[in-house]
């Protein structure tokens, strides 16, 4: 059967729309399919704001894919004429030895990344709204901000468009296909059935469903994210005197925000995206007030509102990136973790990489899926 596009991809969202973009943008034809609308606040790439750092705590070597995403990012931006990245620095704060500190100072001198290591005096008197312990300390990083999710991603769509890219919305996806020789795929909706060369696989939180093969044990979980009132000293909560923060209390319970946004990154509850609660009750918002009154008080005022999200985790919490191991026409982004989104531009030119050419010169090596499964995987750099 000929083929009617030179790839389709499964998922709009973070990454599938920044992999439209970077497909169209370099001449292929492509379908993309949504279930949702565009930038839907369904899945994991919305609520107004997103973490960007490049002291990565969780390993050195995203170090390189973070630091291509800044220079896309801001390549993105000149394109379409918009603000998406936002520098406001960064605290990655805990006591001595926590793995958030640890993590960052290790990825901040391996690369070379300029830093600070501040103590509790020095992260009181220049960020005076942070009220750490007496032993807590802070590495911290100018280069941070935040990014815009939902802007980024009708940026990504509509470049993409303008390019020549066919995407469909509120069309869910029921089975894909990959032809035995290696060569076209095709892909049923609830309204059509499509063919084409290649196939990119994006699925956010439906990875269990759309990737079921790989036996990835791909767990969702259900975060809140919660908008509050300054109490007092509003002024301390503008991005010049209050840079995003990755709070570390206890080794178990994490927390962050970006400006009056804030959220716990521990202790979320498992669900799938089609059971997942939306309702906020005030258990999904106590414990976080409670980290507030300790260590930010004047920002523990009334709650303004809050949405829930989905983390997506593989068991190492680490992404899974590369070619699916059974079929080259075939690639795949998923399980980011709950801290995937900043890496949205890059993961889109590696997965056009990956459609068109088999390989990328970005290094995903340690993103690869053969951690998991002991089937032989194809090489990719």
């Amino acid at each position: 059967m000929p083929a009617n596009y030179d790839a389709i991809l499964l998922g709009l969202g973070g990454m599938g729309s920044a992999a439209a973009y970077h497909l169209s943008s370099r001449g292929q034809r492509i379908l993309g399919l949504e279930r949702f609308g565009p930038a839907h606040n369904n899945g994991s790439s919305h609520g107004d704001s997103r973490i960007i750092r490049q002291a990565y705590h969780e390993h050195p070597d995203y170090v390189p894919l973070v630091q291509r995403a800044y220079h896309l990012w801001h390549q993105l931006e000149h394109q379409a004429g918009v603000t998406l990245l936002h520098t406001t620095g960064g605290l990655m704060l805990g006591r001595p030895g926590s793995s958030i500190v640890e993590g960052a100072l290790l990825s901040a001198t391996q690369h070379q990344l300029p830093h600070q290591l501040l103590n509790a005096n020095e992260i009181r008197r220049r960020f005076p709204a942070f009220q750490p312990r007496p032993d807590d300390i802070a590495v911290y990083e100018t280069a941070a901000g935040y990014l815009l999710p939902e802007t980024a991603i009708h940026t990504h769509l509509e470049l993409a468009a303008r390019q020549g890219a066919d995407l469909h919305f509120h069309e869910p996806v029921i089975d894909w296909s990959a032809h035995p020789s290696g060569d076209g795929v095709t892909v049923k909706t609830e309204t059509a059935t499509y063919h084409a060369d290649r196939l990119v696989i994006a699925p956010g939180a439906w990875a269990s469903q759309l990737l079921a093969d790989l036996e990835i044990p791909f767990d969702v979980r259900r975060l809140v994210m919660c908008w509050f009132q300054p109490i007092a000293h509003p002024d301390l909560f503008q991005p010049a005197n209050f840079p995003i923060y990755i709070w570390d209390v206890d080794g178990q319970s994490i927390f962050y925000g970006i400006g009056v946004k804030a959220g716990m990154h521990s202790a979320p509850t498992r669900c799938t995206p089609e059971t997942i609660d939306r309702t906020i009750r005030d258990a999904d918002v106590s414990e976080l007030r409670g980290h507030l009154q300790n260590f930010i008080p004047d920002l523990n005022g009334p709650l303004d509102r809050a949405v829930t999200c989905m983390y997506t985790l593989t068991p190492d919490q680490h992404f899974v990136v590369g070619l699916h191991p059974r079929h080259p026409q075939v690639s795949i982004a998923a399980g980011f973790s709950g801290h995937g989104f900043k890496f949205t531009s890059v993961i889109g030119e590696i997965l056009a990489d990956l459609a068109i050419h088999g390989h990328t010169a970005q290094p995903i090596r340690f993103l690869s899926h053969h951690r998991f499964a002991h089937a032989p995987i194809l090489t990719n750099h």
